[in-house]
C-alpha cells in the first residue's frame, strides 16, 4: 500500500514536469493532484473518486461518514481528508524548476490533515487553508483542522524546534480579522470561534488528541479496494509506470525518484518516532520527579504532624502540671485563709463572752449595792420608828 501511494507521488510529479502535458488541459480542468488512499464513499460533483484519479483545481471533494481520502499533490503535499467532510482546491501554481507556488484550499466542514511538500519548503507562507472563522497558514509542517458548527480547532503535529534530522521547524499562524495565534510546538492547538479572535495556544488533551485522531480512523484501514486481486493491483502498477515512461522518464530515473520518496518517508516516520519518544521520557521523568517531590512533601509533612503532636503532647504535659500546680497553690490558699479565718474568729467569740461575763457582773454587783441600800434604808427607818415609840 505505502509503495503503490509513493508511486502515485513520483507518477503526480512526473506530470508536472512535462509542461506540453499541462497546456493540454484546460484551465477548469487544472491537474493538481492524484487519489492515493480512499475508504467508503469519496466522491467529487460529477463524479465517485478510487486510488489512482486524477484531481483538478476548483473540485470539491465529498468523504461521507465512516469515509476518507488522501490526494498527494504535485509538489509533494499530502491533503489527508476526514470523515463527513468538505474541501475544495482553490489554488494550486507549482513551478517544478523552482519549488515556486502557491497553495490555497477551503474546508467547509469536516477535517483535513496536512503534510507540507515543496511550495512550503520553498516558501512556508505559500500554504493556505480557509476556514469559515478565518485562515490557517501552514509554515512547512504537519496539520490538522477541524471544522464544526462555528468552530474551528487547530492542532499542530510537528516537527518541533529540535528535530533529529535538522528540519525548519513546523508552525501554524490561525488568525482571523480579530487577532492571530502561532502554534509554533508539536501537539498544541487553538480553536476558533465566529465573531471572536482565535484562543491561546494550548497543550492538546487525552479526549482532544482521540477527536482528532477518530475523524481520520476510516482511513487507517483504508485499501486499494476490498474487492481488488493482487493481479488487478500488479496491471495499475504497469499501467502507471506506462504512463510515467509515455512523459519521458526512463526506468532508472523513476526506480531512484521512487527510491528517494521511501528515503525521505521513512526518515520523516524515524524523526517523528523519535520526537514522539524523547516526549514520552521527558513525560515520564517529569511524572517521577512529582512522585517524589509528592513523596518528600508527605513525609514531611508525617515528620512535621509526629512534631506537632509531640509538642501538642508537652504542652498538655505543661498545661495538666500548671493546673495542677495552681489547684495546689489555691487549696493551700485557701485552707490558710481558712485556718486564718478561724483563728481570727476564735478570740473575738472569747472577747464577746468575756465582755458579756463583765457586764452580768457589773450587773450582779449594781443589784447588791441596790439591795445594800434597800435593806440600810430599811434599817434606819426601822431605827427610826423605834426612837419614836419611845
Amino acid at each position: 500500500m505505502k509503495k503503490l501511494i509513493f508511486i502515485f507521488t513520483v507518477f503526480a510529479l512526473s506530470l508536472s514536469l512535462n509542461l506540453n502535458a499541462s497546456e493540454k488541459l484546460s484551465i477548469e480542468k487544472k491537474l493538481i493532484g492524484v487519489v492515493g488512499a480512499t475508504s467508503g464513499i469519496v466522491k467529487t460533483e460529477t463524479r465517485e473518486l478510487k486510488p489512482g484519479d486524477k484531481i483538478y483545481l476548483n473540485e470539491t471533494i465529498y468523504a461521507g461518514v465512516d469515509s476518507g481520502t488522501q490526494i498527494l499533490l504535485l509538489d509533494q503535499s499530502t491533503f489527508t481528508i476526514g470523515e463527513d467532510s468538505e474541501v475544495i482546491m482553490d489554488t494550486f501554481v507549482f513551478d517544478p524548476d523552482t519549488n515556486d507556488g502557491k497553495i490555497v484550499a477551503s474546508v467547509k466542514q469536516g477535517s483535513l490533515k496536512v503534510i507540507s511538500g515543496l511550495i512550503s519548503k520553498n516558501n512556508p507562507d505559500n500554504l493556505t487553508v480557509e476556514v469559515p472563522e478565518g485562515t490557517l497558514g501552514s509554515r512547512g509542517t504537519e496539520f490538522q483542522t477541524i471544522v464544526s458548527k462555528g468552530k474551528t480547532d487547530t492542532l499542530l503535529i510537528g516537527p518541533g524546534k529540535n528535530n533529529t534530522l535538522g528540519m525548519r521547524p513546523g508552525a501554524v499562524l490561525v488568525g482571523n480579522n480579530l487577532g492571530q495565534t502561532l502554534l509554533d510546538n508539536p501537539y498544541s492547538m487553538t480553536s476558533m470561534i465566529k465573531g471572536k479572535a482565535p484562543g491561546q495556544a494550548k497543550k492538546i488533551t487525552k479526549n482532544q488528541l482521540k477527536k482528532f485522531n477518530k475523524k481520520m480512523k476510516a482511513l487507517r484501514v483504508a485499501k486499494l479496494s476490498p474487492e481488488d486481486t493482487r493481479a488487478e493491483r500488479k496491471e495499475l502498477r504497469k499501467s502507471l509506470k506506462k504512463e510515467l515512461k509515455a512523459l519521458g522518464l526512463e526506468k532508472e530515473e523513476i526506480k531512484t525518484a521512487i527510491k528517494d520518496n521511501i528515503k525521505k518517508d521513512k526518515e520523516k516516520k524515524v524523526a517523528i518516532k523519535k520526537d514522539r519518544a524523547d516526549k514520552k521520557k521527558a513525560k515520564a521523568e517529569k511524572k517521577k520527579d512529582k512522585k517524589k517531590k509528592v513523596a518528600k512533601n508527605k513525609k514531611g509533612k508525617k515528620k512535621k504532624a509526629v512534631k506537632n503532636k509531640g509538642s501538642k503532647k508537652k504542652k498538655v504535659v505543661k498545661k495538666k502540671s500548671s493546673t495542677k500546680k495552681k489547684k495546689a497553690v489555691k487549696k493551700k490558699s485557701s485552707t490558710k485563709k481558712k485556718k486564718a479565718v478561724k483563728k481570727k474568729s476564735k478570740p473575738k467569740k472569747k472577747k464577746v463572752v468575756k465582755k458579756k461575763k463583765v457586764v452580768k457582773k457589773k450587773k450582779i454587783a449594781k443589784k447588791k449595792k441596790i439591795v445594800k441600800k434597800k435593806k440600810a434604808a430599811k434599817k434606819k427607818k426601822a431605827k427610826n420608828k423605834r426612837k419614836k415609840k419611845k
